[in-house]
């Protein structure tokens, strides 16, 4: 097989570039859950360079930061194991306003695995259509995997207005749609709940200050993001996550 030109190398070349330089702008940001990503990212990337590299000198450079990203990334992995292992893991994201890119399954995916089987969500106001529809949504990404969620915990707050039979008619329909996907919904009213926080059995333990209510309406009906939700304009929000060896059982 023929290696490629200098142009397709130099087109391999910048992505690789691009990712791992943000790599190491999160990692001195401490944000290394982030940063091992995109270390991840880069170092596959630049290991398509080396293979499409004819010069000797160029390809010992790439190997060289190869190893050196590849060291780093490793550390990075130990750190974050140890601060999960001591419950002391917390890393913050910062949405900005009209931000993209912050789908649920971006902002949860590297939490869930095979081994979360139950998920506990407190959240005040899943009380509106669109808050129904933010749920449904959360709920459809755990049945999607690569979880095997068998029960969702959601512990809310009663809408004492015209909206209370809403409210609940709409959590008994996503309640027997989950049945039909074998999870079980359990649903929990307190008029004393103001944290916003969703749990998983496996550690970790989000906490999103907007709760799952924080895009924005879209544009119009026919309009990107109406539909793809990394698409769609979010609201300035924070993401705290942590990670505890002992988890909320009931």
């Amino acid at each position: 097989m023929s290696q490629a030109g200098p142009g397709a190398v130099a087109a391999l070349e910048s992505p690789a570039v691009a990712t791992l330089k943000r790599a190491v702008e999160l990692d001195s940001a401490s944000r290394f859950q982030e940063s091992l990503v995109c270390y991840q990212e880069g170092i596959d990337l630049l290991l398509r360079v080396l293979k499409a590299t004819k010069d000797e000198i160029k390809k010992a450079h790439y190997r060289q930061k190869i190893s050196d990203y590849m060291e780093r990334a490793e550390a990075i992995k130990k750190h974050i194991e140890k601060e999960r292992e001591d419950g002391k893991y917390h890393q913050q994201i910062k949405i900005e306003e009209n931000a993209t890119g912050f789908s649920y399954e971006k902002v949860f995916q590297d939490y869930l695995n095979e081994t979360v089987t139950e998920v506990w969500v407190e959240d005040p106001y899943i009380r509106h259509v669109h808050q129904f529809y933010n749920f449904l949504r959360f709920c459809e990404m755990l049945v999607k995997g690569p979880c095997k969620v068998k029960t969702i915990h959601l512990l809310t707050s009663y809408d004492e207005g015209s909206g209370k039979s809403q409210q609940t008619s709409s959590l008994e329909e996503i309640k027997q749609s989950l049945k039909n996907y074998g999870v079980t919904l359990n649903v929990s009213f307190s008029s004393s709940i103001h944290d916003r926080e969703i749990r998983f059995n496996n550690g970790w333990m989000i906490k999103i200050g907007r709760g799952l209510d924080y895009f924005k309406k879209p544009q119009g009906r026919f309009c990107l993001g109406y539909c793809d939700f990394d698409l769609r304009r979010c609201h300035e929000t924070t993401v705290d996550v942590f990670h505890t060896k002992h988890t909320k059982k009931t």
